[in-house]
This record gives structure tokens, sequence and C-alpha cells, in this order.
């Protein structure tokens, strides 16, 4: 976010700016370490590199996170696909770290797109529900993501919210119905992907 520094919180646990950026680069550009990401055992290493990635000038790692992934990175032909998301929430991440965020303005078109992604990977983020999760836009668009027993709990707001949520983001604006029981048993849900 323009005007935050590097040592800037961000709602990614102790990650700075400068971290989160660290991570990105590597995400996109560390082929050999990005699987860390995802795999346990090779976390270790993952770290290693993002430790040194983060040691360079604050300017030259946004640099490369502007630029997205380079010409030969397997992330390249899928750029729009595979970083919709990463992006978009990283950058709330940013912002919503600041006390007095407001959700940004986004227009129809960003917000479908976002929904979409939603409807693809909201399924993974609530598959630990015990109860059935459905998600509906004040628009009236609606999906259930997860089937299940008992009564099921809705979350209502806009797409770019629900994904932020759904991506394990409290600082939302979203509302939600359904019985309390029920609705605090989503709440407390790990959504991590």
């Amino acid at each position: 976010m323009k005007g935050t520094g590097p040592d800037a919180p961000t709602l990614c646990g102790e990650w700075t700016v400068r971290d989160l950026a660290a991570h990105l680069v590597v995400r996109e550009r560390r082929p050999d370490a990005a699987p860390g990401i995802m795999l346990r055992p090779l976390a270790g290493y993952l770290q290693k590199v993002q430790d040194k990635a983060a040691g360079r000038e604050f300017g030259e790692l946004l640099e490369k996170v502007r630029t997205g992934p380079p010409w030969w990175s397997p992330l390249r032909p899928v750029d729009a696909i595979a970083n919709l998301s990463e992006m978009f929430v990283h950058h709330e991440d940013v912002r919503r770290a600041s006390s007095g965020w407001e959700p940004r303005e986004l227009s129809a078109e960003d917000q479908q797109r976002l929904w979409s992604t939603l409807r693809k990977m909201g399924k993974m983020a609530y598959r630990k529900s015990p109860v059935p999760v459905e998600i509906s836009t004040p628009g009236g668009e609606a999906v259930r993501l997860v089937d299940g027993t008992g009564p099921a709990v809705s979350l209502i707001g806009e797409p770019s919210e629900l994904l932020l949520h759904a991506f394990g983001r409290d600082q939302v604006r979203i509302e939600f119905s359904g019985e309390p029981d029920a609705v605090r048993q989503v709440l407390e849900l790990d959504r991590s992907i």
C-alpha cells in the first residue's frame, strides 16, 4: 500500500510488509523454495530463502512484486488467475493491519472476478465445517459451498469481503445468519487454504 513502510504490520502473523513482499517474490521467482509454502518438511529452506530476499533493498522488493513473475516462472502463464486472490488478499493484509481501515470500492467487474475465484476456492476454505455453509452477495448471487447436516450458515457480503473471510481473515465486513451455535462453529473454523 502506498505510504506504508517496510516495518509496518500486516495481518500475516508476525510478518511485516517487508516479510510479506519477500514471500511474494520467493513465491514467484524461486520455484526451488516455493513448495515450502505448502509442504512442512521444506519450510526451513523456504524460510532461509525468504529471509535472504527480505534483506534486499525495500524498493527492489516492491518492484519485483509490481512486475510479477518473470518470463521463466511456472506462474507466468497463469499469473492473472493464480495471483488474483493472492495479491488481493495480501494487499488487504497490509491495508487492514492499520486502524481505521475501510473496505475498498471495487468495480463490479473486479467483484465478479473475485466472486468467481471464491466459488472455486471457497469449498476448500470451509471444508472442515460441520454444518452447511452458503455465501451470498447483496445483489442476490448465492452458492452453497459445503453440504452437511444441521442448519446452514449463510455468509452475506461483497465478494471481496467474503473472499477475505474464506482466506482466514476476520477483519471483514460481512453478515452471518443461522443458528448461533452453527455460526460460532463456522467462525471458529481453520479456513486456511
